[in-house]
């Protein structure tokens, strides 16, 4: 039984840039709350894993800032989540 194929979905249009901001931001307030708070020595490496993940940040802001530089724009209006669903098709009559 042949059965309609469904339109291929595009992707959803997301500020990226924010969401790293964000999740930088969240690792610089995690550092400086270690470093005030001062862990024992075995403890320590959390220190490590906050700047690892600012490093991170930084990496991948500059990373969709050249992307998004290098990527034209598209003349297609940006998809709302609610239609990103693709529609439902009713089954065929039985024959």
């Amino acid at each position: 039984m042949n059965q309609p194929s469904r339109p291929d979905l595009r992707p959803l249009k997301t500020n990226d840039t924010a969401t790293i901001l964000a999740g930088t931001c969240l690792w610089a307030v995690a550092l400086v709350v270690l470093l005030i708070m001062q862990p024992d020595p075995g403890h320590r490496w959390w220190i490590w894993t906050c700047v690892s993940g600012i490093c991170g940040g930084l990496f991948g802001l500059l990373y969709v800032r050249r992307r998004d530089r290098r990527e034209p724009p598209s003349a297609e209006a940006p998809i709302e989540p609610a239609t990103a669903i693709p529609p439902v098709f009713p089954a065929p009559p039985a024959p």
